[in-house]
């Protein structure tokens, strides 16, 4: 075959799929709710590692993804009605910072994913069953779990074997006394 020929071939084999443009990436959409004001340094951090998190996964504001911030500012009412706004909206998932965005998210929805972070002892405040397997429709990470406190205790006493505790209050130096390390 001929160079010109095989071009045309060529050619014909694919012009079907040259006048397809690719169709347009679906637009996500994720609901956070914070339990800080927005206007606290925290929150704004939050924000900002949030976003650019989500963007080293490809994900970007405006391009694929919309994403809808409740910020309740500890008002245990603005959790209510935020959660309920966000659940409204029908993101594809909800972020729950704290206990009390957790729990207020668990009354508005079974079906839409909830990731919690920011959370201690999931279990213990009845959120989640277990955290291996929190189990329905909420995963996250607690910041602690209670059963690890007697451990933190442990870990404090390894350094010094032969303490019993904090030194009493008679061998402590008093803060006024101390120096401080320039």
């Amino acid at each position: 075959m001929r160079r010109r020929g095989f071009i045309a071939v060529l050619g014909g084999a694919l012009w079907p799929f040259a006048g397809r443009a690719q169709e347009p990436e679906r637009m996500r959409r994720v609901g956070v709710l914070m339990a800080f004001p927005e206007s606290q340094p925290f929150a704004q951090a939050f924000v900002a590692a949030f976003t650019q998190a989500l963007g080293h996964l490809g994900w970007a504001e405006g391009r694929n993804l919309r994403i809808d911030y409740r910020f309740a500012a500890g008002t245990p009412t603005l959790f209510k009605v935020y959660a309920a706004e966000l659940v409204d909206l029908a993101p594809d998932a909800i972020l729950a910072s704290t206990a009390p965005a957790l729990a207020a998210l668990q009354q508005h929805t079974r079906a839409i994913p909830i990731v919690f972070v920011v959370v201690p002892d999931p279990v213990g405040r009845g959120l989640v069953t277990n955290l291996a397997r929190p189990g329905g429709n909420i995963t996250g990470f607690a910041s602690y779990d209670a059963s690890i406190i007697g451990k933190w205790a442990q870990l404090l006493k390894e350094p010094c074997p032969g303490s019993h505790g904090l030194p009493s209050s008679s061998t402590r130096t008093p803060l006024s006394r101390r120096r401080s390390i320039p």
